[in-house]
């Protein structure tokens, strides 16, 4: 074979589309072009030549722990993406739209795909689906908060009284304060920072399921947030790569 021609069909070779014959009856290498005598090979159905099947073979990168680790690091900032992109229209707009959740799913497998430099399979899959639930659904924590903030904005606030003490009486107050009494003030104050962030966060992944008090937005936006995930999944896909072969080229008859 003509290593001119090889170069031709570029560093790597390509068999996106099957051809099981030539126009001319020949046999003919999908990639280089070049006929095919002795061995062949079909990749993905296409005919190849057996220098372009162990070209391809040794060019396919191969999978490792840094290229997972990779794809998880970009795959986290994708997600932190969408959260922002989801969260930040439902702040500006006041409108929650579940599409988005289309557009999540699309930016979290693009940058697992992206931080794996072409990678994929079950184990970014999976890393997949619960980055794209974990920036759809946490979306509602932002969204709620600010919520919450604008009709905090929007009701009077109750006048604050207070009774006067004398100095005395109140120095004796916190000096003999009691444990009990410690205790009672402080849960009266409102729940400590962890169990206020442990709440959002259960709040935020439950967000998708809380939705279907109404029933109906609630199973549409979940119905969404699938597709999503599904899209999430595919992107995130092993390379399909069916190699059949070696078969032997047909030699032409001889007159």
């Amino acid at each position: 074979m003509d290593d001119s021609a090889l170069s031709n069909s570029g560093s790597t070779p390509q068999f996106a589309t099957a051809e099981y014959a030539s126009p001319s009856g020949k046999e003919v290498c999908k990639s280089c072009g070049q006929t095919i005598s002795g061995a062949y090979y079909r990749v993905n159905g296409a005919l190849a030549c057996q220098h372009c099947v162990t070209q391809l073979q040794n060019q396919t990168p191969k999978d490792s722990h840094s290229a997972y680790v990779r794809g998880i690091v970009f795959g986290l900032g994708g997600a932190i993406l969408g959260l922002i992109l989801y969260s930040g229209f439902g702040i500006i707009t006041g409108i929650e739209i579940g599409y988005l959740s289309l557009a999540v799913g699309y930016i979290v497998g693009k940058a697992i795909r992206m931080g794996s430099r072409g990678l994929g399979g079950r184990r970014y899959q999976i890393a997949a689906v619960l980055l794209t639930y974990f920036a759809v659904s946490m979306s509602a924590v932002p969204i709620g908060i600010s919520m919450a903030i604008k009709d905090a904005k929007t009701k009077p606030h109750p006048a604050v009284t207070t009774e006067s003490t004398g100095s005395g009486t109140s120095a004796e107050s916190k000096g003999n304060t009691s444990p009990e009494e410690s205790v009672a003030k402080h849960e009266a104050q409102g729940p400590s920072a962890g169990k206020l962030i442990g709440a959002l966060f259960f709040y935020g992944i439950a967000s998708p399921f809380l939705e279907l008090e109404n029933p109906v937005n609630g199973a549409l936006g979940i119905i969404i947030l699938l597709v999503g995930i599904r899209i999430a999944w595919r992107i995130t896909g092993a390379p399909e790569i069916d190699i059949l072969g070696p078969f032997q080229a047909s030699q032409p008859a001889s007159s």
